[in-house]
């Protein structure tokens, strides 16, 4: 992560344990991911969410702010960046990086350090395109401009650097408990919540009166009916595939 990124974190991340809040599928899943051996690194661990409970977990972030939020979590905590991992080669059983990776600021060089000190990388990311990025995107298309939504990697650019094993769709339920981005795509309203948008990077980075805007344009349509119109088939969904996925490599 950049100093860029960091210091962002340092504005933004304020709210995040609010609004965020592990899911307990997506975590069974990536606990499987992980696979049942310890001990594990997590690299952009923020406050610690989806870190496996039942053994020894190494914590890292840039983010004091982030980092102050843990609750119930791994007390071995290190502040650095995924750039630089403080750690012998082959230190860990696991490293795992969770929506995190496109906030950092050389990611060929972080992948090779999740490698160098972890015999198996788990990354939970998100990957989509013009032609089918998530709705809410619409409402707020500056944000398409922000550099960590520009450059962030999918599956592809991941294979150049690690050995990925498999690629495991992850689809959002309905009932989500986590605030991420496309948490609530079957709860539009949500979306107009100043915590729930303090809690998604993509939101919170965008200056007031952008967000204001965009709010604007969402509530209009959820009053209206247009909204409806147009997407009310995915308030009764019962999952959604926003283009999450959970990438295994190495052994």
């Amino acid at each position: 992560m950049s100093p860029e990124s960091e210091a962002r974190y340092e504005r933004i991340g304020r709210g995040y344990a609010t609004a965020r809040r592990e899911d307990p599928r997506i975590a069974a899943q990536v606990r499987d991911a992980l696979g049942p051996v310890g001990p594990v690194v997590n690299v952009g661990a923020g406050t610690g969410n989806y870190e496996p409970r039942d053994r020894p977990v190494v914590a890292l972030d840039p983010s004091g702010v982030m980092l102050a939020q843990r609750r119930d979590r791994s007390p071995l905590v290190v502040r650095g960046v995924a750039e630089s991992l403080p750690f012998p080669s082959g230190a860990f059983a696991a490293a795992l990086a969770f929506l995190t990776v496109h906030h950092w600021a050389d990611l060929e060089r972080g992948l090779r350090e999740l490698r160098r000190v972890a015999r198996r990388q788990v990354v939970f990311l998100f990957e989509w395109d013009d032609d089918d990025r998530f709705w809410a995107v619409d409402y707020w298309r500056e944000a398409v401009d922000l550099p960590t939504e520009q450059d962030a990697p999918g599956v592809d650019r991941l294979r150049e650097v690690l050995d990925v094993r498999e690629v495991r769709p992850v689809p959002v339920p309905l009932d989500c408990t986590d605030g991420f981005g496309a948490a609530y795509y079957g709860r539009p309203e949500a979306y107009l919540d100043p915590v729930v948008q303090a809690g998604m990077s993509w939101l919170a980075q965008l200056p007031d009166e952008l967000r204001a805007r965009g709010s604007a344009r969402l509530a209009a349509d959820l009053d209206s009916g247009a909204w409806d119109r147009r997407l009310g088939h995915l308030r009764s969904a019962p999952e959604f595939d926003a283009g999450y996925r959970l990438v295994i490599a190495g052994s």
